[in-house]
């Protein structure tokens, strides 16, 4: 929504008048100002997906965040955040709405006074603050760059919500006071922190007077007042100090801290358990120290714990303990009521229901005591929302969300059920359609679960732990039988799979082996699964692990993928107890490093394997042969591809289309098969902004749940294959997808030096001296790629080059067994785009190089003898011959015929001796050798950049 019309958006709500026929006529026009507390669960109807990837739940809750109580009259309604969504859970429905728009996660959030309006806010760069409405879930107001340096970690509405207040996580901190509903992007209002008042994480306004403010540290507290102070002026602090109290007072750290209801005195609760009470006087100076007279430090008679929640409602404080205890204080600090029978941890944050109910107080020795009585929402520590009826005394949990990390989950193959386990041991399934928890298992041995894996039947349930031991489970009870609890790695358990016909399955570890079980059937007894056998089949980690058929054959095949580049591929049909043997290990890139793999779907007469590696590639692999057919350009989101799954196949799909899920480092994306460099043909969308380290699909292809490892939530994403194909559809036909990908695209300037190149080697092939007819066609040889792609600023390796001609050469040869000896324009077009490096040549991997190869020079930077440089061109690597080496410098120096005639007299090395320098710096080696700019000069073409930029 514009933020024009946010102040037709705040309606009676904010105080703001207009004529009514104005404002009836705006209503009609206005999903916010017709909802109700009803409109939002009013009717679940399911709306039209026009994304591909829509957050359809969250599992799980950021349990330092407090959750807030939004209705509680005919539907419990709370509020609370997953990761970078906020979440409005209906429990009487069990159904969520989900406030989705930040791209960092969400770091506070505040309710206004009469709950219609939510606010919440992330930290990182690039951060937001975002108002709702929670009547209708819709946004109303955006505002950018609040504190550009690191983010919003507090906030809170003045009490006629007319302003927020933020607090900045910057290391020196702001608060700002915005005008939410004004069309301005300065605040009203602003003060700096001073570092010596320590780190700020909580304000509030003053409720009953909205010129003054509180914040926080955790061992200050700072009063602001607006009294006197002009529009964009800094706001007076008046600075109160930790008081050195008798140690009988065991004050501690200061925890939340709360403005009286009446009196002008600010209240803050203590690590101690005690209060302390500050006199704040209006006629204070800026950054004054209270006075010893102006505080003092008062004990309950009762005792608490830690006091972890602080909070005042109907002229009562209320506090939550590390005890998972509430209490009710009047304003001299005896106890009205308490609350101790809930069966809670420690108290984050307590929030009370707008509706209320007048009562008595009931105690055996003192008569009856008038008191108002408000339902409460509760959260802890360990992520449980409690609802507690304040009269009845009675708690109903809402939530009962896990705090630790996710990194495993798995989808049943067959039925509506996802399995997510974490890092407490806690093993939960949950059906994903009525989303409700259908069993769960707590493993006391046991902590750490890494990953978890069905077989193909829905039969078993693989659990792999961080210690390495493996549990085989039944899925639908989560038992398992002490004979199939193994442990023969001490490292963790990274993954795990099974074959397609359920007989076999294996597990990678930390410690760069793999291990094999199969399932032993005898007449008779019943199927027990039995160590085959371990193998060290790799020197780097392993990050994928893999079985299939044989072509030839219906028996398995099991391959791991590792960092050190090897594909390894296990026989067995020949491994015995004990003893599993390697069938191949081929390295399969020269600098990429494979991050993924997975079996490529039927799309054409080939059996392909498709690695994703750390260059944004993804390469097809012959199955059997294990050479490189062809390779891709793949998604580029920031982040290379760390896991991909082809999508089961909907047996409603209209065509026999296949798409593929990946995850990079924090986004979650969808690809249109085949892969062919066609950025148009992916998607992605931010899922987990502290990291995801797994996902899953579901059985009939609908949702993907991903886990967000640290952040404790795993979040389902429901597919809308069409809306992919219909964005597909907007980047073009045939190659103009491809033109894009060119600079200046197909009517500029570097497309107009390909074609004249690609004819050039034309004529190149034919003789550039010949005087016979050309014969001029769209074509050219295979041999001229090379030459073609390096005149085109692509310098490929003589692997690449063998592997670009091969992709060529063999691309038709599955169905004619012909093979293909030229190219024309539009296939190489695609060749250059898919081959080129993604992000072109960076002068960082010359650094990287240097820093590896070379030692300090006398101004300490990496740099290489003459003599290093050469034996390192010949014998690292692709070597390069003595000839070769010196045609290279020859045509990089520049040398004329007479010098390169002196070079082949004289040898060549002894000839370049003359023309390089003993030490070569990267300056040097980029700039004298390469021809590159300096850096001087580099930075000499950069536009000037102002200071808004």
């Amino acid at each position: 929504m514009a933020e024009a019309e946010v102040k037709e958006e705040c309606g009676e709500d904010s105080g703001l008048g207009e004529p009514e026929a104005e404002l009836a006529q705006r209503t009609r026009q206005s999903q916010v100002y017709s909802a109700t507390r009803e409109t939002l669960f009013s009717k679940k109807i399911t709306q039209t997906r026009t994304h591909a990837l829509s957050l359809d739940w969250v599992f799980g809750r950021n349990p330092e965040l407090p959750a807030f109580s939004l209705q509680d009259h005919d539907e419990l309604v709370v509020l609370y955040a997953g990761t970078h969504a906020g979440v409005i859970y209906n429990h009487t429905s069990n159904s969520q709405h989900i406030l989705q728009g930040h791209c960092h996660p969400i770091s506070c959030m505040c309710v206004s006074e009469d709950r219609r309006w939510i606010a919440t806010a992330d930290i990182g760069l690039k951060s937001t603050v975002m108002i709702w409405d929670s009547y209708s879930g819709i946004p109303v107001h955006t505002m950018f760059d609040c504190h550009p340096k690191r983010g919003v970690i507090a906030m809170a509405f003045s009490s006629d919500t007319k302003h927020l207040v933020t607090l900045g996580a910057e290391e020196v901190q702001h608060v700002c006071i915005w005008d939410w509903t004004a069309e301005t992007e300065k605040p009203l209002w602003f003060t700096e922190l001073h570092p010596d008042y320590g780190f700020h994480d909580y304000i509030i306004f003053n409720p009953n007077d909205s010129s003054q403010l509180l914040s926080r540290s955790e061992s200050q507290v700072l009063f602001y007042s607006t009294m006197n102070n002009a529009a964009g002026s800094e706001y007076d602090a008046d600075r109160i100090a930790q008081p050195s109290p008798e140690p009988s007072a065991a004050v501690g750290t200061f925890g939340h801290s709360v403005f009286h209801w009446r009196e002008p005195q600010v209240v803050t609760a203590t690590a101690g358990g005690s209060f302390v009470v500050w006199n704040v006087m209006k006629d204070f100076a800026a950054d004054q120290d209270v006075h010893e007279r102006r505080f003092w430090v008062i004990q309950p008679l009762k005792f608490p714990k830690k006091i972890t929640a602080f909070t005042v409602t109907d002229s009562c404080f209320v506090t939550g303990d590390s005890r998972g205890h509430i209490m009710f204080y009047n304003e001299q600090f005896i106890i009205l009521t308490m609350y101790t029978g809930l069966h809670l941890d420690a108290i984050v944050s307590i929030t009370f229901s707008k509706e209320c109910m007048e009562g008595y107080l009931q105690d055996c020795t003192l008569p009856p005591t008038p008191f108002i009585f408000r339902n409460f929402v509760v959260s802890t520590c360990s992520s449980k929302v409690v609802h507690v009826n304040a009269q009845k005394r009675s708690p109903l949990l809402l939530l009962d969300e896990d705090s630790e990390p996710v990194h495993a989950v798995a989808c049943h193959p067959k039925q509506p059920a996802v399995a997510m386990g974490n890092h407490r041991g806690v093993l939960k399934v949950w059906d994903y359609d009525s989303k409700v928890v259908i069993c769960s298992r707590v493993f006391e041995t046991e902590k750490h679960i890494q990953c978890l894996s069905f077989d193909p039947q829905g039969s078993y349930l693989a659990v792999g732990f961080g210690s390495g031991a493996v549990h085989i489970l039944n899925p639908k009870t989560l038992q398992s039988d002490p004979e199939e609890c193994f442990h023969f790695s001490k490292a963790g358990i990274h993954h795990i799979t099974f074959s397609t016909d359920s007989k076999y399955f294996a597990t990678a570890d930390a410690g760069k082996a793999v291990t094999v079980f199969w399932l032993e059937t005898c007449k008779g007894c019943l199927p027990r699964w039995t160590h085959l056998g371990r193998y060290q089949s790799h020197y780097k980690p392993i990050v994928d692990l893999l079985f299939g058929v044989h072509l030839d054959s219906p028996l398995p095949r099991l391959l791991s993928l590792g960092m050190d580049r090897r594909l390894v591929e296990y026989d067995l049909e020949h491994s015995n107890i004990d003893n599993l043997l390697i069938l191949s290990s081929e390295r399969i890139e020269q600098s990429a490093v494979p991050m993924c793999m997975t079996w490529y779907p039927p799309l054409s007469a080939e059996q392909f394997l498709l690695v994703a590696s750390d260059q944004y590639k993804m390469k097809l692999f012959n199955s059997t042969t294990k050479m490189c057919r062809k390779t891709l350009l793949g998604p580029t989101y920031d982040s290379p591809i760390r896991k991909v799954v082809v999508l089961p196949v909907s047996k409603e799909a209209q065509n026999n289309s296949y798409y593929l899920a990946f995850i990079t480092k924090d986004k979650l994306g969808l690809q249109i098969l085949p892969v062919d460099g066609n950025p148009y043909k992916s998607n992605a969308l931010i899922c987990h902004p502290t990291g995801a380290s797994t996902f899953t699909c579901s059985y009939d292809g609908r949702f993907i749940f991903t886990a967000g490892g640290s952040d404790c939530t795993v979040l389902a994403w429901e597919i809308n294959l069409n809306a992919l194909e219909a964005a597909a559809a907007l980047g073009g036909k045939d190659l103009e997808p491809f033109y894009s990908l060119l600079e200046g695209g197909r009517d500029g300037k570097f497309f107009r030096e390909m074609e004249e190149f690609f004819f050039f080697c034309q004529i190149r092939h034919q003789s550039i001296d010949s005087m016979e007819k050309r014969q001029v066609s769209n074509k050219i040889p295979l041999s001229e790629v090379p030459s073609l792609m390096r005149a085109l600023g692509c310098f490929p390796t003589e692997q690449e080059i063998e592997d670009m001609q091969n992709e060529v050469k063999f691309s038709k040869y599955a169905e004619t067994a012909k093979y293909v000896t030229d190219i024309d324009l539009e296939e190489f077009i695609k060749l250059y785009v898919n081959h080129r490096p993604a992000f072109g040549i960076s002068i960082d991997e010359l650094i990287q190089a240097f820093q590896v190869l070379g030692d300090g020079d006398h101004n300490r930077q990496p740099a290489l003898q003459r003599h290093e440089l050469l034996e390192v061109l010949q014998a690292r690597g692709e070597h390069m011959t003595e000839e070769e080496v010196a045609e290279c410098f020859t045509t990089l120096l520049g040398l004329n015929e007479d010098e390169e005639e002196e070079e082949e007299e004289g040898g060549g090395e002894y000839s370049l001796q003359s023309v390089i320098p003993e030490v070569i710096s990267m300056e040097t080696f980029t700039g004298h050798i390469l021809g590159f700019p300096t850096s001087a000069e580099r930075r000499a073409r950069l536009p000037l950049q102002s200071d808004e930029c």
